[in-house]
């Protein structure tokens, strides 16, 4: 026995010996990660092109009157910048360049997106968390895009930058560009598959785009409604195919939810509901 207590003894010592040199505990207290980001939600619904544009390819009087909005729009000149072979949306990141009226500096983003499956936000929060996302990081937005049937996490670095010589709703050269979105790359967009990924890779990147867009703004009950008009390449290349979508945007996982089934059912009461999931951006992705 007291062999034994003299060789546990012994151990112990070596331990606490290794303790001291490592400066680690002996049970070291496992460290708590930041919590999951802690979303808003924006319900985009599709509306029937057909029905709500006029032959001018503008909303009509009686969708305007029924939301409320000015004739005015505010244009939006959007592109997206990747490779010929898109390894940077291929990998769930989308960097953006947008030109809206009225603002002087161009806006720049770096968007990852999430799939959300089985209704199953939570899932896809804690997944955004493993790969470095957490409510510690608090210059990313995050956001429940919430379309018809499906739901997508958004994740978004936003930043503004300039460069002289351009005017109006112009976006910058290639070059010009690239060079915007290298310059104020995030670190985790930059370093996401090693050091420098994302600006090498946006160094040999391409416009996919511009698209010219047009927003109106109006009330639906007692919410702010946008609805926007894009002009998209149609799938043959030979002319144009217009995306209307209306959105609105709340902190609440529960008015989003209600007031989508509730938006669902005022389109189709009139006739402009489009019954398909908004896929503006994979539709620039594969048309540009």
């Amino acid at each position: 026995m007291l062999f034994k207590r003299l060789i546990g003894t012994a151990t112990l010592a070596v331990t606490l010996g290794a303790t001291l040199l490592t400066g680690t505990s002996v049970h070291p207290t496992p460290a708590h990660a930041a919590g999951n980001m802690v979303p808003d939600y924006e319900v985009k619904l599709l509306m029937n092109p057909s029905t709500v544009l006029g032959s001018d390819f503008k909303l009509t009087s009686t969708v305007l009157s029924t939301f409320a909005m000015p004739t005015t729009v505010t244009k939006m000149n959007v592109a997206f910048l990747d490779t010929n072979a898109k390894d940077i949306y291929n990998n769930g990141w989308s960097p953006r360049i947008r030109k809206t009226e009225g603002e002087s500096d161009f806006e720049l983003s770096y968007k990852k997106r999430y799939a959300i499956t089985n209704n199953d936000i939570n899932a896809a929060l804690t997944q955004a968390n493993n790969e470095g996302f957490d409510s510690g990081d608090t210059s990313y937005e995050a956001q429940v895009e919430w379309g018809y049937q499906k739901k997508t996490l958004s994740i978004t670095r936003t930043k503004s930058g300039s460069k002289s010589g351009y005017s109006g709703m112009d976006l910058p050269s290639i070059s010009d560009a690239r060079s915007l979105m290298i310059n104020n790359a995030p670190d985790k967009f930059n370093n996401w598959l090693g050091s420098n990924w994302g600006t090498t890779t946006l160094a040999s990147s391409r416009y996919y785009g511009p698209v010219l867009a047009k927003r109106s703004v109006g009330t639906w009950s007692g919410m702010q409604l946008y609805i926007e008009v894009w002009p998209i390449k149609n799938a043959a290349g030979t002319g144009t195919e217009y995306v209307v979508e209306a959105s609105f945007k709340t902190t609440s996982q529960a008015t989003a939810s209600a007031k989508h089934d509730e938006l669902i059912t005022f389109l189709q009461s009139k006739g402009w509901f489009l019954a398909q999931d908004s896929l503006k951006t994979q539709l620039i992705m594969d048309r540009y």
